[in-house]
């Protein structure tokens, strides 16, 4: 079994979880850095951004767990600054991140959106990374499964089965399935944007439906989830969606006893509401511009604009020409 603990340093101890988590942000940097180039964005504003949106996304993150169980935190609001004992939700880590990032984009002059869709693959990719942390630390995995299941029928190799084995018990490596449909979504974002058809925002908003319906299922396995009491249609509706999953997976226990995972009907509403977005927005006009137009920034000085627009101008021409 793997630990969690990659090196010591004296009485510091260096956690693989943060060492992945690491990774999993500087690869996220390097494809938004490159992409940027392609639109003249300097490599120093996506690490800004990096400096501005992790910070932010911790604070999402653990600001959204603790709202959804306030009642253990109530009565010990010094718990809530002690993020190192565990508590931290997805969902709420991308809120905070966009909050943060918002307002410097607007301050830098750029729209949301155009720098949004430049950062999608490398959020999509981050997560991908970023779960590997959870197989470190045994966590967000599924409920119960044998051995023989993830050998012989997932195939899978010695170190992860061997993880997978928490106090005689083996679980199914929810962390590993979500990790492999973010991949799956990389390479279909990055085919995405190179379509001619792609408009701003849009990949983007493909990014938020992809992961989402990915989500939605592997929620279902998981046995961690916050959870919470609603209406029986609802949650009859939710496993009916999820009903498909039971042909190889059976659901996970709702650890706090309520009928509903808030995250699958989170990840219901995202898709539903980008896809509305999208149409809408294409319907009314508000999305003119194209993922491949240039990126202006209000704040930029004028005659360089100018003079780059000319630049690549004349390249257009060259790369016209015939011999």
């Amino acid at each position: 079994m793997l630990e969690s603990v990659a090196f010591s340093l004296g009485p510091i101890h260096v956690r693989w979880y943060g060492i992945i988590l690491g990774t999993a942000a500087l690869i996220g940097l390097l494809l938004a850095i490159r992409e940027g180039k392609r639109f003249r964005i300097v490599p120093d504003f996506f690490m800004d951004l990096l400096l501005i949106g992790v910070p932010s996304a911790i604070v999402g993150a653990r600001l959204y767990y603790v709202a959804f169980q306030w009642s253990d935190y109530k009565d010990n609001l010094a718990e809530i600054f002690m993020i190192w004992h565990g508590g931290i939700a997805i969902y709420g880590a991308l809120i905070g991140a966009i909050i943060g990032t918002f307002f410097y984009v607007r301050a830098k002059g750029y729209s949301f959106l155009r720098i949004a869709d430049i950062c999608a693959p490398g959020l999509i990719v981050g997560q991908a990374i970023g779960r590997w942390g959870n197989f470190m630390n045994h966590e967000a995995h599924g409920g119960p499964v044998t051995e023989s299941f993830l050998r012989n029928t997932l195939h899978l190799p010695n170190f992860i089965v061997n993880q997978m084995n928490i106090e005689g018990t083996f679980y199914h490596p929810a962390f590993l399935y979500e990790s492999v449909w973010n991949i799956l979504g990389l390479l279909v974002l990055l085919w995405l944007r190179r379509r001619p058809i792609l408009r701003a925002g849009e990949l983007f908003f493909s990014y938020f439906i992809w992961y989402s319906i990915g989500r939605f299922f592997i929620e279902g396995v998981r046995t961690d989830s916050l959870d919470f009491t609603g209406p029986t249609w609802l949650a009859s509706l939710l496993n009916a969606l999820w009903s498909p999953m039971r042909v190889v997976f059976e659901p996970g226990v709702l650890t706090y006893g309520g009928n509903i995972r808030f995250s699958q009907l989170l990840a219901l509403l995202i898709v539903i509401g980008m896809v509305i977005i999208i149409i809408v927005r294409r319907k009314k006009g508000y999305a003119n511009v194209r993922y491949a137009d240039p990126i202006v920034s209000t704040k930029a000085d004028k005659s360089k604009v100018l003079k780059d627009q000319e630049v690549d101008k004349g390249a257009d021409y060259d790369s016209n020409r015939t011999i």
